[in-house]
């Protein structure tokens, strides 16, 4: 119980704080388009009513929370999944491509991180355009992927897919550089004494002792291969998914729409996280690790 509280009240604590900011935030923003309008109208509201006011306006600059949260509530819950107003349809559009891309880039990033553990050539030549690679932004690399693939007949999931693969490759590949090369001198000097094999060295000895270093990787490359479809269905006049959701959003100024759909993002990714560190803990549990 002691730690669960320790948990709970310090998310919640800075949660309320959030919360309170992002109330001022909404008022302070939205407050000089409420004066225009009431100046308009000739109305002198008083300060409560003016505060009311500057959170319940249709088109705000700064949604209010409770704007967000009624709106993520009834596109969530209130409208079929079918519709193409219901978040959880546009949030399985882009988990569809979220975990193709997510699949690539993992098989990707481990298939790259065994070759340069074991040839040093691939060490000193691939890893330094690996890192290189993670500088170039994805906004400019979107278009052109999904403009290459469309001119030879490669439409819909795929482009979308490989724009994930392309972010959540990165944190695999260092992640097991770093858990394959984890095992001490001394293990690998008793592998050597045991006159193992280097495939016997690396299933027994490297691949086990890499696992946790891997899910600590996948985590992160999950939650940056939905940031990769969301960013792949922008430039594609993608009509349904999260970033269509976005894209909609801002070209017809619906800001409350804007919100609910990153907060449904958000939602997203932190369950995909929990399911990672989940299936972490269980590959953990059945090798024989003990709870902490």
């Amino acid at each position: 119980m002691d730690s669960f509280r320790s948990k709970i009240i310090p998310v919640t604590t800075i949660l309320l704080i959030i919360v309170a900011i992002w109330y001022v935030g909404a008022v302070w923003m939205n407050a000089p388009f409420q004066r225009d309008m009431d100046s308009r109208n000739n109305v002198t509201p008083g300060t409560m009513e003016f505060i009311g006011k500057t959170l319940s306006q249709p088109k705000p600059t700064l949604p209010a929370p409770h704007q967000v949260a009624q709106n993520f509530f009834e596109n969530t819950f209130a409208r079929k999944i079918t519709s193409n107003r219901s978040l959880v349809y546009h949030a399985w559009v882009t988990l569809s491509s979220t975990l193709l891309g997510f699949a690539f880039g993992t098989a990707l990033g481990i298939a790259i991180a065994v070759g340069i553990v074991h040839v040093t050539t691939l060490d000193r030549s691939l890893m330094p355009w690996i890192i290189a690679s993670q500088t170039i932004p994805i906004l400019a690399i979107a278009p052109m992927v999904i403009v290459v693939l469309a001119a030879v007949g490669i439409t819909g999931l795929i482009p979308k897919a490989l724009i994930s693969t392309y972010l959540s490759f990165f944190p695999v590949a260092v992640g097991m550089v770093k858990g394959l090369r984890s095992p001490e001198l001394m293990h690998l000097d008793l592998m050597h004494t045991y006159n193992a094999s280097r495939s016997q060295t690396f299933w027994k000895l490297r691949v086990p002792a890499s696992v946790p270093f891997l899910f600590a990787s996948m985590k992160v490359a999950v939650a940056a291969s939905l940031v990769g479809a969301i960013v792949g269905e922008l430039p594609t006049g993608a009509v349904a998914g999260i970033g269509a959701k976005l894209l909609a959003g801002a070209y017809y100024s619906q800001t409350i729409d804007i919100w609910s759909a990153l907060v449904a993002g958000s939602v997203v990714a932190a369950l995909l996280v929990a399911l990672v560190g989940l299936a972490g803990r269980l590959v953990d549990r059945a090798m024989g690790g003990r709870p902490a």
